[in-house]
């Protein structure tokens, strides 16, 4: 986690941004996360919130008036924001029970002009915004140019990073059959072609990998997919090999990144109806798009595809998690070791469990900043561990590691959450609570289109019971060797009506954090799957298999608080852990792992 930048740099800059505001005409300003195509993670050019306010988190937005600001996060980040973001310059608020929106409403002026860029922000969620400035009098304006970048003397240029082919023995399908799937949906819907924004569904729909952003194997491109099949790919030419022009077929036609607007004016008439995501769609595209031809606001089609995984997928995704969880067996197994010592720090940690990753030939990176917080550090849910405010690994702390990788055939997403020494009596109670919520969602049985949030209460309801919880969903999709955050499922308290389908990969990850203390979350991927039929089925049943293999820490588990079914499936999956990882590990590390799966 970056520290508080200095309250001087942080004023400079934001007095910078209102020197461009008055310039502009404008007396506000919207600056969110997001890059154009409204992504998890976004390149060092578009980090324009952060280079702002300091915030490094993954999701927030600040408004700026001319006398007052405000930074608006969620719930993982109610803790780093404090420490990130300087407190005399921007009012801290919450994105869910204090929304941008009221703060707008509340606090813009009679006549005030709010700026905003439009490849940055989704028409719906400038709907909002828009309504909530009338409310005070005041009104958005889209200004042709980036403020920040006007005034962000160093910003990084764009990246470049060369397009890789993404084998069909992985992807499931080839690129001519998925694009004949979407567009059978398009033309299905009443549309004559689609654009896609998001970054995701470009590499899935073409089977094209990059490196673009940190974390996920993306490249920055536009694509509009046409009703017979046939797609053009809006991206930089100095990307694209001869390879990966062969791969991509007659059928695709290359255009520059920012040709959208000419292509669009260029199209036949018959292209009369234009698809675009509700979600990842910018009000830019919405625009020029409607410039030229009828907009249709819809889902991105190959979300619900990609989201469901074909066999061979699965199996690939399998494959990936029995590597990774050799890896961090033999990292929990020196860490054992080695953290007692008081020597770690977490950034020593997290570094050496990425270098155990990193000796699998189809390692590509981790899939997202690895959170190593030990003590009170681990109570923040996003924490990032920088060198300058690294904590070292004490005897007698509770570390919090989540962690993943990018393999070529699957993307992982662990925590663990270890004592280093003994654990309180209120750390193991609190963890077996958690883990009695784990072992609750894994074991669920549901009738098949059941919504991940109907099944959000079972991870829940032991921590509810002791008037406990936690401010964060319980679980999200995963992609293959893509985000590792995916729609459209989730397990959350927030409603949704996207049903868990056979072939989904989600996460199971309750926990508790406990401010100025400790943190902990227990998270396994999950697919779900068909069940068995019971006698006298009326419904199909789904259930989840468990994907992630790692031991779940005994020394933190109370053995007296689990039911006799709750310990029978946490030995079922140590003995499943043990008997697939022993083959795959060292001596030291299976003696290791003997201990740490023993039956309770």
């Amino acid at each position: 986690m970056d520290t508080l930048a200095p309250p001087a740099v942080s004023a400079e800059r934001l007095n910078a941004l209102r020197a461009a505001m008055r310039a502009a005409g404008v007396d506000g300003y919207l600056v969110p996360h997001g890059d154009e195509h409204q992504g998890e993670f976004n390149a060092p050019y578009a980090e324009r919130l952060k280079w702002l306010t300091g915030f490094s988190g993954s999701a927030g937005t600040s408004v700026v008036l001319s006398d007052k600001a405000a930074i608006f996060i969620d719930g993982r980040y109610t803790l780093q924001v404090r420490d990130q973001v300087d407190g005399t310059l921007y009012q801290y608020r919450h994105m869910i029970d204090e929304p941008a929106a009221a703060w707008i409403a509340e606090n813009a002026a009679t006549g005030q002009k709010i700026g905003f860029d439009a490849r940055l922000h989704t028409p719906a969620g400038l709907a909002r915004l828009e309504e909530a400035a009338a409310k005070a009098g005041a009104k958005l304006i889209a200004l042709a140019d980036n403020l920040i970048d006007s005034v962000w003397t160093a910003q990084p240029a764009r990246p470049r990073a060369p397009v890789i082919v993404y084998p069909d023995k992985f992807a499931g399908r080839t690129s001519a059959e998925k694009r004949k799937l979407v567009a059978a949906v398009l033309k299905g819907e009443g549309m004559d072609a689609y654009v896609f924004t998001a970054l995701d569904s470009i590499a899935w729909l073409f089977n094209i990998r990059g490196a673009d952003v940190e974390f996920s194997p993306l490249t920055y491109a536009y694509a509009m997919l046409f009703t017979d099949g046939t797609a053009t790919l809006f991206i930089d030419a100095a990307k694209i090999s001869p390879e990966v022009t062969a791969h991509l077929g007659p059928d695709v036609r290359l255009a520059a990144y920012d040709a959208l607007v000419p292509e669009l004016a260029a199209l036949d008439k018959s292209i009369a109806v234009i698809g675009l995501d509700r979600d990842t769609g910018s009000r830019w595209v919405h625009d020029v798009i409607a410039a030229a031809r009828k907009v249709k606001i819809t889902a991105d089609p190959c979300t619900a595809l990609k989201a469901s995984k074909r066999p061979v997928e699965l199996q690939g995704v399998r494959e990936a998690h029995i590597r990774d969880g050799a890896a961090l067996s033999r990292f929990l197994a020196w860490l054992s070791k080695e953290a007692p010592k008081g020597t770690l720090t977490e950034i020593t940690a997290a570094d050496r469990l990425e270098q155990f990753r990193a000796e699998s030939n189809t390692f590509r990176g981790p899939s997202f900043a690895t959170i190593a917080g030990v003590g009170a550090n681990g109570a923040i849910v996003h924490y990032r561990a920088q060198p300058e405010t690294t904590a070292r690994i004490r005897p007698d702390t509770v570390l919090l590691l989540d962690s993943g990788g990018q393999y070529l055939d699957g993307t992982t997403d662990v925590t663990r959450t270890v004592a280093i020494g003994n654990a309180t009596p209120e750390q193991k109670h609190r963890f077996t609570l958690v883990l009695k919520g784990h072992i609750a969602l894994a074991q669920a049985r549901f009738i098949k289109g059941t919504t991940g949030s109907q099944l959000d209460v079972l991870a829940r309801h032991a921590l509810w019971r002791e008037g406990l919880d936690y401010d964060h969903g319980t679980g999200h999709g995963v992609g293959t060797f893509l985000g590792v955050h995916e729609g459209p499922q989730r397990i959350s308290k927030v409603g949704n009506t996207v049903a868990l389908e056979p072939g989904m990969v989600i996460s199971n990850e309750p926990g508790y954090y406990k401010t100025g203390e400790y943190g902990i979350r227990i998270e396994n991927l999950v697919a779900v799957r068909e069940a068995a039929k019971p006698a006298g089925e009326e419904k199909p049943l789904l259930e989840f298999e468990t994907l992630t293999l790692a031991p779940i820490d005994l020394n933190m588990t109370e053995p007296s608080l689990l039911t006799d079914t709750e310990k029978t499936w946490l030995n079922a999956y140590h003995a499943t852990v043990c008997d697939t990882l022993t083959p795959l590990v060292d001596a030291e590390t299976k003696a290791w792992l003997t201990s740490a799966t023993a039956a309770i």
